[in-house]
């Protein structure tokens, strides 16, 4: 599959960087169940089972060499394995994901959260967990029921690669209609700027039904640190809706409000259930993630 130029070519030091990132925290599971209940099959999970003669193909590192140096006789410890988690993705693509940054043309909040999401997608099948992807686009709904491996994988990133800022989030019914299709337990990534209150309330929604909801709020650089100068035009990408101001004259002010509304949603979203994380643009990828899932790390708010 050829992702050149869609953001979704994930470079070889980012994808080294996924490897110590687990959606299974070792510290505690994110807000409300993390789906996950201990099979019947067995495997290389957490828990001893029992050993089992060792057969062509086993991996070595399921060798229990101690006991082969006693006895001379090769052997495999089994375990309960866990059973998988629906790890599902729902990608905001209202027209304010368009918004960029001066210092890289052409990146959009849109890219972030289509790598991102990517990122997320390596680590879900690394793991041999199942996935899905929601997004809603001018051509309607675009929706892949969780399942797992490569094929999976490639479905996915071939659906994110067509998403566009172009459509607005449905109504309500419809919303419920697709929360409803996602497993109780499974974790739910929403990826949004946060600026729409739909994918505020489908994630608060999605937590008080008894999945696990984390937000991933895709912010530009130039929303945290305001570099302007002059006269300004402020265009809402939503509405059209324009605004003159001098730069100067606005600046502390806006960092203030702004700052308090991040720290006010965060406080919401952790109040409804909503674990938090935000991701800006001229930040690596990997550090939202590895906010909320790195080793020691826990979604619970």
């Amino acid at each position: 599959m050829d992702l050149s130029g869609s953001g979704l070519d994930l470079p070889a030091d980012l994808r080294a960087r996924l490897r110590d990132i687990s959606f299974r925290t070792p510290a505690a599971a994110p807000v409300g169940p993390l789906g996950r209940q201990m099979s019947r099959s067995r495997g290389s999970g957490l828990e001893f089972a029992q050993y089992r003669g060792y057969v062509a193909g086993d991996s070595p590192r399921l060798v229990d060499w101690r006991l082969y140096a006693r006895s001379d006789r090769l052997f495999v410890r089994e375990s309960e394995r866990d059973s998988p988690l629906s790890v599902y993705l729902v990608l905001d693509t209202s027209a304010s994901m368009a918004q960029v940054d001066q210092a890289r043309p052409g990146w959009s909040r849109l890219h972030a959260a289509r790598r991102i999401a990517a990122c997320a997608l390596e680590i879900a099948l690394r793991e041999d967990e199942r996935f899905g992807l929601l997004a809603f686009t001018a051509a309607g709904p675009r929706w892949l029921a969780s399942n797992a491996g490569r094929s999976q994988r490639d479905r996915c990133l071939a659906a994110l690669a067509t998403l566009a800022p172009d459509a607005g989030w449905p109504e309500h019914a419809v919303l419920d209609g697709f929360a409803a299709r996602i497993e109780r337990g499974a974790l739910v990534l929403v990826l949004s700027d946060g600026f729409d209150p739909a994918p505020i309330a489908f994630a608060k929604r999605l937590a008080a039904a008894g999945r696990s909801v984390a937000l991933l709020r895709l912010l530009t650089a130039e929303e945290r640190e305001f570099p302007f100068s002059g006269a300004l035009k402020l265009t809402d990408p939503e509405t059209g809706a324009e605004r003159e101001c001098d730069a100067a004259g606005v600046r502390a002010g806006f960092l203030q409000r702004f700052g308090e509304a991040r720290a006010q949603l965060v406080a919401e979203l952790a109040s409804a259930g909503v674990a938090a994380a935000e991701h800006w643009l001229d930040a690596p990828e990997d550090g939202v993630l590895r906010a909320l899932f790195a080793p020691g790390r826990s979604l619970r708010a």
